[in-house]
């Protein structure tokens, strides 16, 4: 890969992401840390690390114009490649219960309180310029459903992030564990030449429930309940565990985002010359026009040459 993309490791003011940008340099990415929104809109590529609590990183998200900047970007999977690592894939979906404090206000500052039922993600027009309608959930919002308070995430995705029970296994789940790739797992060029059933490594409390889409998950892991390890869907992807902590298997899956990003950002600048090229190519008038000089100045240097 001859193209060093640039990558875009957002700083949400939670922790080192050091170890993240790291990896990405390690397997030929650019790697940037930045809290810009306007810096994050301008990557090839976009990582969204796995630090801190649900609510705490949306509400600084939300604060700082970067919910914008990644949905904008994101696109719903079709615009700039974007990798959620641990709490950024969380992020990724509509809703999660942790931290949000008990006395925070439903409906945040932007008004009145909704109520967002599963797999509703297009009840707010995420990734759009329209506005959002009376009443709709935008990220950050605090709301109550099914006997819990939430905080709408980024919505990219449907689905909702709830603790892990922890009825017989310990809680948080740390340590290695396995992916067990779906049947859409297969072609997810994430995983591409990750073998069935490989170690990574998790630190985490809260997963994705069963109310995701069944073809956004790309791998499984089996740890308290089943739950989402790898989600996937166009050019947005997501990791429960840490591919930065995860030795080899790990390197091999930022590689992998690199090279998806840098594919991406090459189409896009193949997409850029045509257009260019385009607006520089004389029409047929003009072609005509230069063909019709071109042959007057070569009869005209063929007189001077006869004379």
């Amino acid at each position: 890969m001859s193209y060093k993309p640039t990558i875009v490791v957002v700083d949400y003011h939670k922790g080192n992401l050091s170890s993240v940008a790291r990896g990405l340099e390690r397997v030929g990415g650019h790697a940037v840390i930045s809290d810009d929104p306007a810096v994050i809109r301008a990557a090839d590529g976009i990582v969204l690390p796995g630090v801190g609590a649900f609510y705490d990183a949306i509400a600084f998200m939300c604060e700082s114009g970067q919910d914008r900047a990644v949905i904008d970007a994101v696109a719903g999977g079709k615009g700039t490649p974007f990798l959620g690592i641990c709490l950024g894939m969380q992020l990724l979906f509509e809703r999660g219960t942790e931290g949000v404090p008990a006395d925070e206000e439903l409906g945040g500052s932007r008004g009145d309180a909704a109520v967002l039922g599963h797999g509703t993600s297009d009840s707010c027009p995420l990734g759009t310029d329209e506005a959002p309608a009376q009443g709709a959930l935008v990220p950050g919002d605090v709301f109550e459903a099914d006997g819990e308070r939430w905080v709408r995430g980024l919505g990219v995705l449907p689905g909702s992030c709830t603790l892990l029970p922890s009825h017989r296994l310990k809680v948080p789940h740390v340590g290695w564990d396995q992916l067990h790739k779906t049947p859409a797992g297969a072609a997810c060029p994430l995983l591409d030449g990750v073998a069935e059933g490989v170690n990574v490594y998790f630190t985490h409390s809260y997963a994705l429930g069963d109310d995701a889409a069944a073809s956004d998950v790309a791998a499984r892991t089996f740890y308290a309940r089943d739950f989402a390890s790898v989600v996937w869907r166009g050019n947005a992807y997501g990791c429960q565990f840490h591919p930065e902590k995860s030795s080899a298997h790990g390197l091999d899956i930022l590689r992998n985002f690199v090279r998806i990003v840098a594919e991406h950002a090459q189409v896009g600048e193949a997409k850029d010359e045509g257009v260019v090229s385009d607006a520089c190519a004389p029409s047929g008038n003009e072609a005509s026009e230069e063909k019709g000089e071109s042959s007057a100045l070569d009869a005209h240097a063929e007189g001077g040459a006869a004379r």
